[in-house]
Protein backbone atom coordinates (compact mmCIF):
# COMPACT_ATOMS: atom_id res chain seq x y z
CA UNK A 1 0.00 0.00 0.00
CA UNK A 2 2.86 2.37 0.88
CA UNK A 3 4.67 1.60 -2.37
CA UNK A 4 1.48 2.28 -4.36
CA UNK A 5 1.06 5.63 -2.58
CA UNK A 6 4.64 6.57 -3.40
CA UNK A 7 4.09 5.63 -7.05
CA UNK A 8 1.02 7.86 -7.23
CA UNK A 9 2.91 10.78 -5.69
CA UNK A 10 5.75 10.25 -8.18
CA UNK A 11 3.25 10.22 -11.03
CA UNK A 12 1.65 13.43 -9.82
CA UNK A 13 5.01 15.19 -9.55
CA UNK A 14 6.03 13.92 -13.00
CA UNK A 15 2.80 15.13 -14.62
CA UNK A 16 3.21 18.54 -12.99
CA UNK A 17 6.76 18.82 -14.33
CA UNK A 18 5.47 17.93 -17.79
CA UNK A 19 2.67 20.47 -17.40
CA UNK A 20 5.21 23.12 -16.33
CA UNK A 21 7.33 22.40 -19.42
CA UNK A 22 4.19 22.58 -21.57
CA UNK A 23 3.13 25.98 -20.19
CA UNK A 24 4.19 27.91 -23.34
CA UNK A 25 2.16 25.50 -25.47
CA UNK A 26 -0.87 25.89 -23.20
CA UNK A 27 -0.50 29.66 -23.44
CA UNK A 28 -0.53 29.49 -27.23
CA UNK A 29 -3.43 27.02 -27.19
CA UNK A 30 -5.65 29.74 -25.76
CA UNK A 31 -5.49 31.34 -29.21
CA UNK A 32 -7.20 28.32 -30.81
CA UNK A 33 -9.74 27.67 -28.07
CA UNK A 34 -12.24 26.04 -27.83
CA UNK A 35 -10.76 23.33 -30.10
CA UNK A 36 -7.72 23.07 -27.83
CA UNK A 37 -10.02 22.91 -24.79
CA UNK A 38 -11.54 19.61 -25.96
CA UNK A 39 -8.12 18.02 -26.43
CA UNK A 40 -6.79 19.36 -23.15
CA UNK A 41 -9.86 18.20 -21.18
CA UNK A 42 -9.42 14.66 -22.49
CA UNK A 43 -5.69 14.78 -21.72
CA UNK A 44 -6.45 15.98 -18.21
CA UNK A 45 -8.83 13.08 -17.67
CA UNK A 46 -6.11 10.69 -18.83
CA UNK A 47 -3.68 12.35 -16.42
CA UNK A 48 -6.16 11.93 -13.57
CA UNK A 49 -6.66 8.23 -14.38
CA UNK A 50 -2.88 7.68 -14.47
CA UNK A 51 -2.67 9.30 -11.04
CA UNK A 52 -5.29 6.94 -9.62
CA UNK A 53 -8.47 9.02 -9.97
CA UNK A 54 -11.53 7.20 -11.32
CA UNK A 55 -12.40 9.15 -14.47
CA UNK A 56 -13.79 7.83 -17.74
CA UNK A 57 -12.60 8.95 -21.20
CA UNK A 58 -15.03 11.17 -23.08
CA UNK A 59 -13.84 10.22 -26.57
CA UNK A 60 -15.28 6.91 -27.83
CA UNK A 61 -12.63 4.38 -28.86
CA UNK A 62 -14.09 4.06 -32.37
CA UNK A 63 -14.03 7.83 -33.03
CA UNK A 64 -11.01 9.73 -34.33
CA UNK A 65 -9.73 12.84 -32.60
CA UNK A 66 -10.81 15.01 -35.53
CA UNK A 67 -14.37 13.67 -35.47
CA UNK A 68 -14.62 13.91 -31.70
CA UNK A 69 -13.30 17.49 -31.49
CA UNK A 70 -15.71 18.55 -34.24
CA UNK A 71 -18.56 17.00 -32.27
CA UNK A 72 -17.43 18.67 -29.05
CA UNK A 73 -17.36 22.08 -30.71
CA UNK A 74 -21.07 21.70 -31.42
CA UNK A 75 -21.79 20.77 -27.80
CA UNK A 76 -22.85 23.28 -25.16
CA UNK A 77 -20.84 21.40 -22.55
CA UNK A 78 -17.66 22.66 -24.20
CA UNK A 79 -18.31 26.20 -22.95
CA UNK A 80 -19.08 25.23 -19.36
CA UNK A 81 -16.55 22.40 -19.06
CA UNK A 82 -13.74 22.52 -21.62
CA UNK A 83 -12.87 26.21 -21.58
CA UNK A 84 -12.79 26.59 -17.76
CA UNK A 85 -10.56 23.49 -17.52
CA UNK A 86 -8.22 24.93 -20.17
CA UNK A 87 -7.91 28.29 -18.38
CA UNK A 88 -7.42 26.63 -14.98
CA UNK A 89 -4.86 24.18 -16.42
CA UNK A 90 -2.87 27.08 -17.92
CA UNK A 91 -2.79 28.98 -14.62
CA UNK A 92 -1.86 25.86 -12.63
CA UNK A 93 0.87 25.03 -15.14
CA UNK A 94 2.35 28.50 -14.64
CA UNK A 95 2.29 27.88 -10.88
CA UNK A 96 3.93 24.47 -11.34
CA UNK A 97 6.60 26.05 -13.52
CA UNK A 98 7.53 28.57 -10.81
CA UNK A 99 7.45 25.99 -7.99
CA UNK A 100 9.38 23.31 -9.89
CA UNK A 101 11.99 25.70 -11.30
CA UNK A 102 12.91 27.52 -8.11
CA UNK A 103 12.20 24.58 -5.77
CA UNK A 104 14.17 21.84 -7.49
CA UNK A 105 17.00 24.08 -8.71
CA UNK A 106 17.33 25.56 -5.23
CA UNK A 107 17.25 22.09 -3.67
CA UNK A 108 19.93 20.85 -6.07
CA UNK A 109 22.13 23.89 -5.35
CA UNK A 110 21.89 23.30 -1.60
CA UNK A 111 22.46 19.52 -1.82
CA UNK A 112 25.54 19.94 -4.03
CA UNK A 113 26.80 22.98 -2.11
CA UNK A 114 29.88 21.09 -0.76
CA UNK A 115 30.77 20.08 -4.31
CA UNK A 116 30.50 23.67 -5.52
CA UNK A 117 32.54 24.87 -2.53
CA UNK A 118 35.34 22.43 -3.43
CA UNK A 119 35.59 24.26 -6.77
CA UNK A 120 35.64 27.62 -5.05
CA UNK A 121 31.99 28.44 -5.81
CA UNK A 122 29.62 29.63 -3.10
CA UNK A 123 26.18 28.46 -4.25
CA UNK A 124 23.67 31.17 -3.36
CA UNK A 125 20.04 30.17 -2.79
CA UNK A 126 17.86 33.11 -1.94
CA UNK A 127 19.39 35.01 0.99
CA UNK A 128 21.62 32.08 1.94
CA UNK A 129 25.25 31.99 0.79
CA UNK A 130 27.66 29.61 2.52
CA UNK A 131 30.76 31.29 3.88
CA UNK A 132 32.62 28.13 4.89
CA UNK A 133 32.83 24.42 4.12
CA UNK A 134 30.88 23.68 7.30
CA UNK A 135 28.00 25.88 6.21
CA UNK A 136 27.98 24.21 2.78
CA UNK A 137 27.57 20.81 4.45
CA UNK A 138 24.83 22.19 6.69
CA UNK A 139 23.02 23.27 3.51
CA UNK A 140 22.61 19.64 2.37
CA UNK A 141 19.71 18.72 4.73
CA UNK A 142 18.12 22.08 3.94
CA UNK A 143 18.25 21.13 0.27
CA UNK A 144 16.61 17.75 0.97
CA UNK A 145 13.90 19.54 2.95
CA UNK A 146 13.36 22.05 0.13
CA UNK A 147 13.05 19.16 -2.36
CA UNK A 148 10.46 17.47 -0.15
CA UNK A 149 8.50 20.72 0.21
CA UNK A 150 8.61 21.24 -3.57
CA UNK A 151 7.35 17.69 -4.11
CA UNK A 152 4.50 18.33 -1.66
CA UNK A 153 3.57 21.59 -3.38
CA UNK A 154 3.51 19.95 -6.82
CA UNK A 155 1.40 17.11 -5.42
CA UNK A 156 -1.01 19.68 -4.01
CA UNK A 157 -1.22 21.45 -7.38
CA UNK A 158 -1.98 18.09 -8.99
CA UNK A 159 -4.77 17.45 -6.47
CA UNK A 160 -6.09 20.95 -7.19
CA UNK A 161 -6.26 19.98 -10.88
CA UNK A 162 -8.41 17.01 -9.89
CA UNK A 163 -10.77 19.28 -7.96
CA UNK A 164 -11.07 21.65 -10.93
CA UNK A 165 -11.73 18.76 -13.30
CA UNK A 166 -14.40 17.32 -11.04
CA UNK A 167 -16.00 20.69 -10.38
CA UNK A 168 -16.50 21.50 -14.06
CA UNK A 169 -17.26 17.93 -15.13
CA UNK A 170 -20.02 17.31 -12.60
CA UNK A 171 -23.48 17.63 -14.09
CA UNK A 172 -25.83 20.02 -12.33
CA UNK A 173 -28.93 18.93 -14.23
CA UNK A 174 -31.07 16.64 -12.02
CA UNK A 175 -33.21 15.59 -15.00
CA UNK A 176 -30.10 14.50 -16.87
CA UNK A 177 -28.86 12.58 -13.84
CA UNK A 178 -32.22 10.85 -13.57
CA UNK A 179 -32.10 9.88 -17.24
CA UNK A 180 -28.57 8.55 -16.88
CA UNK A 181 -29.60 6.48 -13.88
CA UNK A 182 -32.59 5.16 -15.82
CA UNK A 183 -30.33 4.25 -18.73
CA UNK A 184 -27.88 2.50 -16.41
CA UNK A 185 -30.67 0.51 -14.78
CA UNK A 186 -32.15 -0.38 -18.17
CA UNK A 187 -28.80 -1.61 -19.44
CA UNK A 188 -28.36 -3.71 -16.32
CA UNK A 189 -31.80 -5.27 -16.77
CA UNK A 190 -31.27 -6.00 -20.46
CA UNK A 191 -27.85 -7.58 -19.92
CA UNK A 192 -29.12 -9.70 -17.05
CA UNK A 193 -32.19 -10.79 -19.02
CA UNK A 194 -30.06 -11.59 -22.06
CA UNK A 195 -27.70 -13.74 -19.98
CA UNK A 196 -30.63 -15.52 -18.30
CA UNK A 197 -32.27 -16.24 -21.65
CA UNK A 198 -29.06 -17.70 -23.08
CA UNK A 199 -28.79 -20.02 -20.11
CA UNK A 200 -32.44 -21.06 -20.44
CA UNK A 201 -32.08 -21.86 -24.16
CA UNK A 202 -28.87 -23.80 -23.49
CA UNK A 203 -30.55 -25.77 -20.71
CA UNK A 204 -33.65 -26.53 -22.78
CA UNK A 205 -31.63 -27.71 -25.76
CA UNK A 206 -29.28 -29.76 -23.62
CA UNK A 207 -31.98 -31.41 -21.52
CA UNK A 208 -34.65 -31.59 -24.25
CA UNK A 209 -33.79 -31.84 -27.94
CA UNK A 210 -30.28 -33.18 -27.34
CA UNK A 211 -31.50 -36.02 -25.11
CA UNK A 212 -34.20 -36.89 -27.65
CA UNK A 213 -31.59 -37.14 -30.41
CA UNK A 214 -29.43 -39.36 -28.22
CA UNK A 215 -32.42 -41.67 -27.76
CA UNK A 216 -33.05 -41.69 -31.54
CA UNK A 217 -29.41 -42.63 -32.22
CA UNK A 218 -29.62 -45.49 -29.71
CA UNK A 219 -32.88 -46.83 -31.16
CA UNK A 220 -31.51 -46.68 -34.71
CA UNK A 221 -28.53 -48.67 -33.50
CA UNK A 222 -30.88 -51.26 -32.04
CA UNK A 223 -32.87 -51.31 -35.31
CA UNK A 224 -29.68 -51.89 -37.30
CA UNK A 225 -28.67 -54.75 -35.02
CA UNK A 226 -32.12 -56.36 -35.26
CA UNK A 227 -32.27 -56.02 -39.05
CA UNK A 228 -28.77 -57.44 -39.40
CA UNK A 229 -29.75 -60.48 -37.34
CA UNK A 230 -32.79 -61.10 -39.58
CA UNK A 231 -30.80 -60.69 -42.81
CA UNK A 232 -32.63 -57.57 -44.03
CA UNK A 233 -29.70 -55.84 -45.76
CA UNK A 234 -31.79 -52.98 -47.16
CA UNK A 235 -33.16 -52.17 -43.71
CA UNK A 236 -29.65 -52.40 -42.28
CA UNK A 237 -28.36 -49.89 -44.85
CA UNK A 238 -31.23 -47.47 -44.26
CA UNK A 239 -30.84 -47.77 -40.48
CA UNK A 240 -27.08 -47.10 -40.78
CA UNK A 241 -27.66 -44.00 -42.91
CA UNK A 242 -30.34 -42.72 -40.54
CA UNK A 243 -28.04 -43.28 -37.58
CA UNK A 244 -25.21 -41.36 -39.27
CA UNK A 245 -27.55 -38.46 -40.02
CA UNK A 246 -28.86 -38.45 -36.46
CA UNK A 247 -25.31 -38.50 -35.07
CA UNK A 248 -24.37 -35.61 -37.35
CA UNK A 249 -27.46 -33.67 -36.23
CA UNK A 250 -26.58 -34.41 -32.61
CA UNK A 251 -23.05 -33.07 -33.10
CA UNK A 252 -24.40 -29.93 -34.77
CA UNK A 253 -26.85 -29.45 -31.90
CA UNK A 254 -24.03 -29.82 -29.36
CA UNK A 255 -22.04 -27.17 -31.20
CA UNK A 256 -25.06 -24.88 -31.19
CA UNK A 257 -25.58 -25.39 -27.46
CA UNK A 258 -21.89 -24.69 -26.86
CA UNK A 259 -22.08 -21.49 -28.89
CA UNK A 260 -25.13 -20.31 -26.92
CA UNK A 261 -23.55 -20.94 -23.53
CA UNK A 262 -20.88 -23.62 -23.00
CA UNK A 263 -21.60 -25.92 -20.09
CA UNK A 264 -17.93 -26.00 -19.02
CA UNK A 265 -18.02 -22.22 -18.56
CA UNK A 266 -20.78 -22.55 -15.97
CA UNK A 267 -19.35 -25.67 -14.33
CA UNK A 268 -15.57 -25.11 -14.43
CA UNK A 269 -14.98 -21.40 -15.02
CA UNK A 270 -13.44 -19.20 -17.70
CA UNK A 271 -9.90 -20.61 -17.76
CA UNK A 272 -11.06 -24.21 -18.12
CA UNK A 273 -13.62 -23.23 -20.78
CA UNK A 274 -10.98 -21.36 -22.82
CA UNK A 275 -8.61 -24.32 -22.47
CA UNK A 276 -11.35 -26.62 -23.80
CA UNK A 277 -12.02 -24.15 -26.62
CA UNK A 278 -8.33 -24.14 -27.56
CA UNK A 279 -8.25 -27.94 -27.54
CA UNK A 280 -11.20 -28.13 -29.98
CA UNK A 281 -9.74 -25.53 -32.33
CA UNK A 282 -8.13 -26.76 -35.59
CA UNK A 283 -5.30 -24.31 -34.83
CA UNK A 284 -2.22 -24.97 -32.74
CA UNK A 285 -3.10 -22.75 -29.80
CA UNK A 286 -0.63 -21.64 -27.13
CA UNK A 287 -2.55 -20.68 -23.99
CA UNK A 288 -0.98 -18.69 -21.16
CA UNK A 289 -3.32 -18.06 -18.24
CA UNK A 290 -2.62 -16.40 -14.91
CA UNK A 291 -4.74 -15.57 -11.89
CA UNK A 292 -8.00 -16.89 -10.50
CA UNK A 293 -11.30 -16.62 -12.38
CA UNK A 294 -13.46 -17.49 -9.37
CA UNK A 295 -14.37 -13.85 -8.70
CA UNK A 296 -15.47 -13.06 -12.25
CA UNK A 297 -19.19 -12.51 -12.74
CA UNK A 298 -21.08 -14.60 -15.27
CA UNK A 299 -21.55 -11.73 -17.78
CA UNK A 300 -17.83 -10.89 -17.66
CA UNK A 301 -16.68 -14.50 -18.05
CA UNK A 302 -19.15 -15.11 -20.88
CA UNK A 303 -18.09 -11.98 -22.79
CA UNK A 304 -14.40 -12.91 -22.46
CA UNK A 305 -15.08 -16.49 -23.58
CA UNK A 306 -16.95 -15.51 -26.73
CA UNK A 307 -14.29 -12.94 -27.58
CA UNK A 308 -11.70 -15.73 -27.64
CA UNK A 309 -14.07 -17.97 -29.59
CA UNK A 310 -14.77 -15.35 -32.26
CA UNK A 311 -11.09 -14.42 -32.54
CA UNK A 312 -10.06 -18.07 -33.08
CA UNK A 313 -12.83 -18.49 -35.67
CA UNK A 314 -11.60 -15.42 -37.58
CA UNK A 315 -8.00 -16.70 -37.48
CA UNK A 316 -9.10 -20.06 -38.87
CA UNK A 317 -11.10 -18.46 -41.69
CA UNK A 318 -9.06 -15.41 -42.67
CA UNK A 319 -5.54 -15.29 -41.22
CA UNK A 320 -4.03 -18.04 -43.37
CA UNK A 321 -1.96 -19.44 -40.50
CA UNK A 322 -2.16 -22.59 -38.41
CA UNK A 323 -1.36 -21.26 -34.97
CA UNK A 324 -2.49 -18.65 -32.45
CA UNK A 325 -1.57 -17.43 -28.99
CA UNK A 326 -3.96 -16.63 -26.12
CA UNK A 327 -2.92 -14.65 -23.05
CA UNK A 328 -5.56 -14.71 -20.32
CA UNK A 329 -5.16 -12.78 -17.08
CA UNK A 330 -7.76 -12.92 -14.32
CA UNK A 331 -7.68 -11.26 -10.92
CA UNK A 332 -9.97 -9.57 -8.43
CA UNK A 333 -10.12 -6.40 -10.52
CA UNK A 334 -11.24 -8.09 -13.74
CA UNK A 335 -10.11 -9.99 -16.81
CA UNK A 336 -7.80 -9.15 -19.71
CA UNK A 337 -7.51 -11.40 -22.73
CA UNK A 338 -5.31 -11.11 -25.80
CA UNK A 339 -5.54 -13.34 -28.89
CA UNK A 340 -2.77 -12.96 -31.45
CA UNK A 341 -1.82 -14.53 -34.78
CA UNK A 342 0.97 -13.98 -37.31
CA UNK A 343 -1.28 -13.80 -40.34
CA UNK A 344 -1.71 -11.25 -43.09
CA UNK A 345 -3.46 -8.64 -40.91
CA UNK A 346 -5.69 -5.93 -42.29
CA UNK A 347 -8.74 -6.98 -40.27
CA UNK A 348 -11.26 -4.31 -39.25
CA UNK A 349 -13.55 -4.51 -36.27
CA UNK A 350 -16.52 -3.12 -38.25
CA UNK A 351 -16.02 -5.32 -41.31
CA UNK A 352 -18.58 -7.96 -40.34
CA UNK A 353 -16.16 -10.11 -38.36
CA UNK A 354 -18.53 -10.52 -35.43
CA UNK A 355 -16.16 -8.62 -33.16
CA UNK A 356 -18.21 -5.43 -33.46
CA UNK A 357 -21.09 -7.08 -31.59
CA UNK A 358 -18.68 -8.42 -28.99
CA UNK A 359 -17.25 -4.93 -28.52
CA UNK A 360 -20.72 -3.63 -27.70
CA UNK A 361 -21.22 -6.56 -25.35
CA UNK A 362 -17.95 -5.70 -23.60
CA UNK A 363 -19.02 -2.09 -23.28
CA UNK A 364 -22.35 -3.12 -21.77
CA UNK A 365 -20.47 -4.54 -18.75
CA UNK A 366 -18.01 -1.64 -18.54
CA UNK A 367 -15.26 -3.27 -20.59
CA UNK A 368 -13.57 -2.56 -23.91
CA UNK A 369 -12.43 -4.48 -26.96
CA UNK A 370 -9.73 -3.38 -29.39
CA UNK A 371 -8.31 -4.92 -32.56
CA UNK A 372 -4.81 -4.16 -33.85
CA UNK A 373 -4.30 -5.45 -37.35
CA UNK A 374 -1.87 -3.51 -39.59
CA UNK A 375 -2.13 -4.54 -43.24
CA UNK A 376 1.59 -5.27 -43.55
CA UNK A 377 1.75 -8.92 -42.59
CA UNK A 378 2.46 -8.38 -38.90
CA UNK A 379 -0.62 -10.28 -37.79
CA UNK A 380 -3.73 -9.42 -35.84
CA UNK A 381 -4.16 -8.86 -32.13
CA UNK A 382 -7.53 -8.80 -30.38
CA UNK A 383 -7.39 -7.32 -26.86
CA UNK A 384 -10.36 -7.25 -24.50
CA UNK A 385 -10.64 -6.20 -20.88
CA UNK A 386 -13.53 -5.94 -18.45
CA UNK A 387 -14.06 -5.46 -14.70
CA UNK A 388 -14.71 -8.54 -12.59
CA UNK A 389 -18.16 -7.25 -11.75
CA UNK A 390 -20.15 -5.18 -14.26
CA UNK A 391 -20.15 -1.47 -13.44
CA UNK A 392 -23.91 -1.56 -12.87
CA UNK A 393 -23.80 -4.24 -10.17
Amino acid sequence: MLAMSQIRVARRVLTEIIAAMAFPILLLSLLVAPASAAVLTEWDRSRARWCGVGTMPLRPADQSWKQWVARQLRSRSMWRTGLPVLVAATLLSALSLVVAFFGFIGAAALIFSPVFWSFGIAAQVGPFTPSSLTESFLAVPAGVLLGAVTTGLLTGISLLRDLVLRAFSRSRDPDLLAKLEELRTSRASLTTAFEFERRRIERDLHDGAQQELVAVVMRLGMLEAAASASGEERIVELARQAQEQAEHALERLRETVREIHPRELSDLGLVAAVRELAARSPLRVELNSTGDDAQLSSPTATAAYFTVSEALTNITKHAGVGSARIDLQCDSSGVRVRVRDDGAGGAEIDAGSGLAGLRERMRSIGGELEIRSPADGRGTEVVASAPGQPTWE
